[in-house]
């Protein structure tokens, strides 16, 4: 069972993890008990148990059930030698995952952007979500989300984050092996191996790593061998509790040419949404990249940017880097009648790129319905605070209103449902739902309450009408 472990998980895993397994007694019913150190249990439970049960089953038989407990529930004395290694040997292993080493090992063609990290990265309202689980799951490969998928148009950071979590990884892992590929790169060196015949070689780099993170996976559209390739990898990944981080720019139903079973896959674990930044997270961006860059600038250029370039980050970046581009090029100071000159010689006088007339965020365009501007009117009209709308309590007089609030969210605004649960003291999509249908069947039977929520919504949109004027 040793060596079937060691060939399904691979040396480096099996040597920290599984090494210091001990064999525990007979049990009654047949169960193979294993006995882990306190610092491993819970990790080789969790992540490992997959491989425990197929190896089990492919030594000693299908119907072999496995169990975990820990070293000193039943008396084993620390360090003893056990015939899968040494105890101590196993946690000495396990100290070395859970503590920076002091230079992070440096594994071959993770293809990681240095620049890229958490550090980097600008926190803002159409991002923190995603943000957070992607730190979680950087700093608990495994075990906070599996799969993570991350989900938006280009150009608005998931490429940054999927980089950020394998260059956190590197950095605090543990040696933890990190292997960071886009769709093409993967159905190329996948092609590649088959021309070569070593496609156990192809294999053993990607089934091998603790965590895999995979770009553009909209790409997979009618890639047949690719995408059933990929869905044995990620497979082989999730059963022994490897991390999985997928990006793509739509959501995991909307790709409609890939195959449905890997669809199921990239679905199974946290969907979250990435948006185009509103303008303070513009402003933010701007500030963060020219202190990196070292560069100076005018009063206003930075304001002047984040107004007119409304589209993506990469848009707004390389806004900022033709304006220090042409400061370079004629030698002059950047500032606020350059930006001026360089914008409207690119984009126009009033163009902006990346928006519509309409779009949220662009000077000069109607401004929509807000969530929060929802929450105001709703507590106004029903007599409650802001901490109470979005409290916990369930009391008729608060329930009802955060109801009626969550239903005219999903009315008025272009809010996802998981992100107006957010802004409703953190609660989920299903909330929302369930708000929404009990605000519809109540405007059925309830004259009053139709009569008040009528209200409400004649007065929210004479406060769009008023800002748009």
């Amino acid at each position: 069972m040793q060596a079937e472990l060691r060939r399904l998980v691979g040396d480096r895993q099996f040597d920290v993890w599984l090494a210091p397994l001990q064999p525990g007694p007979p049990t009654d019913d047949g169960t193979l008990l294993l006995l882990a150190p306190e610092d491993v249990r819970s990790w080789v439970a969790t992540r490992l148990a997959g491989a425990l049960d197929r190896a089990a089953a492919a030594v000693l038989g299908p119907d072999v059930k496995v169990a975990v407990q820990a070293l000193d529930a039943r008396g084993a004395t620390p360090g003893a030698t056990a015939r899968h290694g040494t105890a101590g040997a196993g946690r000495r292993g396990a100290r070395a995952a859970a503590q920076p080493p002091a230079e992070p090992p440096r594994t071959p063609d993770t293809r990681l952007n240095p620049r890229w990290t958490f550090e980097q990265f600008v926190i803002g309202e159409a991002n923190r979500f995603a943000h957070a689980a992607a730190l979680a799951v950087a700093e608990l490969p495994g075990q906070a989300y599996n799969p993570l998928f991350l989900h938006g148009p280009p150009g608005v950071g998931k490429t940054h984050l999927l980089h950020a979590i394998g260059n956190y990884v590197k950095a605090y892992g543990g040696g933890l092996t990190v292997r960071c590929t886009t769709v093409e790169a993967f159905t190329n060196d996948f092609v590649a191996s088959i021309q070569r015949g070593d496609m156990a070689a192809f294999k053993d780099r990607y089934r091998r790593a603790d965590v895999l993170l995979v770009d553009d996976v909209q790409f997979l559209a009618e890639k047949v061998r690719t995408e059933e390739e990929l869905f044995h990898t990620i497979n082989a990944l999730l059963e022994v509790g490897s991390q999985l981080v997928l990006t793509a720019d739509r959501l995991p139903h909307d790709l409609e040419r890939v195959e449905e079973r890997l669809r199921e896959r990239f679905a199974a674990g946290l969907v979250t949404d990435m948006r185009p930044p509103d303008a303070v997270t513009r402003l933010a961006v701007l500030r963060k990249r020219a202190h990196h860059d070292g560069v100076e600038v005018g009063e206003g250029v930075l304001e002047l940017l984040a107004e007119r370039i409304a589209g993506n980050v990469r848009a707004l970046e390389g806004a900022l880097i033709r304006v220090v581009a042409f400061a370079s090029l004629q030698d002059c100071d950047i500032d606020l009648a350059l930006a001026e000159r360089v914008l409207e010689g690119l984009y126009g006088p009033d163009h902006r790129p990346g928006t519509s007339a309409g779009a949220a965020g662009a000077v000069g365009s109607a401004p929509t319905i807000t969530v929060e501007r929802i929450q105001e009117l709703t507590c106004e009209a029903f007599g409650l605070t802001r901490d109470e709308l979005l409290s916990t309590s369930r009391a008729a007089r608060v329930a009802w209103p955060r109801q009626v609030a969550m239903f005219l969210a999903r009315e008025h605004t272009a809010e996802s449902l998981p992100r107006i649960g957010r802004s409703f003291g953190g609660r989920d999509h299903t909330t929302v739902l369930h708000a929404c249908r009990r605000t519809a069947e109540r405007l059925a039977k309830d004259p009053e309450a139709h009569d008040a929520v009528r209200a409400l919504t004649e007065e929210l949109l004479r406060h769009g009408a008023d800002r748009a004027g």
